[in-house]
Protein backbone atom coordinates (compact mmCIF):
# COMPACT_ATOMS: atom_id res chain seq x y z
CA UNK A 1 0.00 0.00 0.00
CA UNK A 2 1.03 3.53 -1.11
CA UNK A 3 0.97 6.18 1.79
CA UNK A 4 0.81 9.50 0.98
CA UNK A 5 2.05 12.12 3.11
CA UNK A 6 1.93 15.70 1.51
CA UNK A 7 2.29 17.11 -1.68
CA UNK A 8 5.62 17.21 -3.27
CA UNK A 9 5.10 19.86 -5.97
CA UNK A 10 2.56 21.10 -8.49
CA UNK A 11 3.50 21.77 -11.87
CA UNK A 12 1.94 24.48 -13.84
CA UNK A 13 2.14 25.30 -17.16
CA UNK A 14 2.00 29.18 -17.87
CA UNK A 15 2.05 32.30 -20.12
CA UNK A 16 3.35 34.84 -18.67
CA UNK A 17 6.24 33.45 -16.18
CA UNK A 18 7.31 36.90 -14.87
CA UNK A 19 4.03 37.62 -13.89
CA UNK A 20 3.21 34.14 -12.02
CA UNK A 21 6.57 34.69 -10.52
CA UNK A 22 5.37 37.66 -8.87
CA UNK A 23 2.18 36.61 -8.06
CA UNK A 24 3.64 33.37 -5.72
CA UNK A 25 6.37 35.44 -4.44
CA UNK A 26 4.55 38.89 -3.52
CA UNK A 27 1.17 37.66 -2.83
CA UNK A 28 1.72 33.72 -1.45
CA UNK A 29 5.31 34.47 -0.04
CA UNK A 30 7.00 31.68 -2.39
CA UNK A 31 10.45 31.46 -2.78
CA UNK A 32 12.43 31.39 -5.81
CA UNK A 33 14.41 27.88 -5.05
CA UNK A 34 15.84 26.67 -8.50
CA UNK A 35 16.09 27.81 -12.06
CA UNK A 36 16.52 25.42 -14.91
CA UNK A 37 16.15 27.71 -17.49
CA UNK A 38 17.52 25.81 -20.62
CA UNK A 39 14.55 23.02 -19.86
CA UNK A 40 11.57 26.12 -19.33
CA UNK A 41 11.70 24.91 -15.41
CA UNK A 42 11.15 27.46 -12.36
CA UNK A 43 10.91 25.97 -8.78
CA UNK A 44 9.42 28.12 -5.74
CA UNK A 45 9.55 26.53 -2.41
CA UNK A 46 5.76 27.17 -0.21
CA UNK A 47 6.82 25.44 3.08
CA UNK A 48 7.72 21.96 2.18
CA UNK A 49 6.32 21.94 -1.16
CA UNK A 50 7.27 23.29 -4.45
CA UNK A 51 5.32 24.67 -7.49
CA UNK A 52 7.27 24.41 -10.51
CA UNK A 53 6.20 26.86 -13.04
CA UNK A 54 7.12 26.08 -16.92
CA UNK A 55 6.27 28.14 -19.44
CA UNK A 56 4.60 26.75 -22.52
CA UNK A 57 7.07 27.84 -24.87
CA UNK A 58 9.77 26.03 -22.90
CA UNK A 59 11.29 22.33 -23.79
CA UNK A 60 8.87 20.86 -21.06
CA UNK A 61 5.83 23.59 -21.38
CA UNK A 62 6.00 22.96 -24.82
CA UNK A 63 5.42 18.96 -24.51
CA UNK A 64 1.53 19.39 -22.72
CA UNK A 65 0.12 21.30 -25.77
CA UNK A 66 -2.11 24.31 -26.04
CA UNK A 67 -1.68 27.00 -23.25
CA UNK A 68 -3.84 27.31 -20.23
CA UNK A 69 -7.08 28.77 -20.73
CA UNK A 70 -10.85 29.51 -20.31
CA UNK A 71 -11.39 26.51 -22.36
CA UNK A 72 -9.66 23.89 -20.03
CA UNK A 73 -7.53 23.63 -16.99
CA UNK A 74 -3.84 22.27 -16.27
CA UNK A 75 -5.89 21.32 -12.83
CA UNK A 76 -9.22 22.34 -10.39
CA UNK A 77 -7.15 23.95 -7.73
CA UNK A 78 -4.38 22.99 -5.16
CA UNK A 79 -4.61 23.51 -1.81
CA UNK A 80 -2.46 25.08 0.89
CA UNK A 81 -2.41 24.92 4.61
CA UNK A 82 -1.87 27.80 5.69
CA UNK A 83 -0.18 28.20 9.25
CA UNK A 84 -0.23 30.11 11.29
CA UNK A 85 -3.95 31.22 10.63
CA UNK A 86 -5.56 34.85 10.98
CA UNK A 87 -8.62 35.50 9.12
CA UNK A 88 -8.26 39.62 9.13
CA UNK A 89 -4.44 39.58 8.22
CA UNK A 90 -4.68 37.08 5.56
CA UNK A 91 -7.65 39.26 3.98
CA UNK A 92 -5.90 42.12 4.31
CA UNK A 93 -2.95 41.32 2.42
CA UNK A 94 -4.96 39.58 -0.03
CA UNK A 95 -6.76 42.87 -0.50
CA UNK A 96 -3.24 44.94 -0.42
CA UNK A 97 -2.96 42.96 -3.96
CA UNK A 98 -6.16 43.52 -5.44
CA UNK A 99 -7.82 40.34 -4.63
CA UNK A 100 -10.99 40.53 -3.15
CA UNK A 101 -12.12 37.12 -1.12
CA UNK A 102 -14.16 35.23 1.48
CA UNK A 103 -13.76 32.81 4.07
CA UNK A 104 -15.90 29.52 4.21
CA UNK A 105 -15.97 26.21 6.22
CA UNK A 106 -14.57 23.08 3.77
CA UNK A 107 -13.62 19.95 4.98
CA UNK A 108 -9.72 19.06 4.53
CA UNK A 109 -7.06 17.09 5.66
CA UNK A 110 -7.29 17.71 9.00
CA UNK A 111 -10.78 18.20 9.14
CA UNK A 112 -13.60 21.32 8.87
CA UNK A 113 -11.72 24.34 8.99
CA UNK A 114 -11.76 27.83 7.05
CA UNK A 115 -10.79 28.08 3.28
CA UNK A 116 -10.31 31.24 1.01
CA UNK A 117 -10.40 30.66 -2.60
CA UNK A 118 -8.36 32.55 -5.44
CA UNK A 119 -7.11 32.54 -8.62
CA UNK A 120 -3.48 32.94 -9.31
CA UNK A 121 -3.01 35.45 -12.25
CA UNK A 122 -3.92 32.72 -15.11
CA UNK A 123 -6.71 31.55 -13.53
CA UNK A 124 -5.75 28.29 -11.65
CA UNK A 125 -7.69 27.95 -8.62
CA UNK A 126 -6.16 28.23 -5.57
CA UNK A 127 -7.16 27.07 -1.80
CA UNK A 128 -5.56 28.42 1.03
CA UNK A 129 -6.45 25.84 4.34
CA UNK A 130 -6.69 27.06 7.34
CA UNK A 131 -6.54 24.65 10.71
CA UNK A 132 -9.72 22.56 11.68
CA UNK A 133 -12.61 24.36 14.06
CA UNK A 134 -11.60 24.13 17.89
CA UNK A 135 -13.23 20.86 19.63
CA UNK A 136 -14.56 19.50 15.75
CA UNK A 137 -17.13 22.60 15.83
CA UNK A 138 -18.37 22.95 12.24
CA UNK A 139 -19.28 26.53 10.86
CA UNK A 140 -20.98 26.79 7.28
CA UNK A 141 -19.14 29.97 6.90
CA UNK A 142 -17.67 32.92 8.82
Amino acid sequence: MIHIQAIDHVVLRVVDLDRMIRFYTEVLGAAVEKVQAEIGLWQLRVGTALIDLVPVTGQLGAMGGAPPGAEGRNMDHVCFRVSPWDDDAILAHLGRHGITAEIASRYGAEGEGPSIYLADPEGNMLELKGPPWPSGRIRDSI
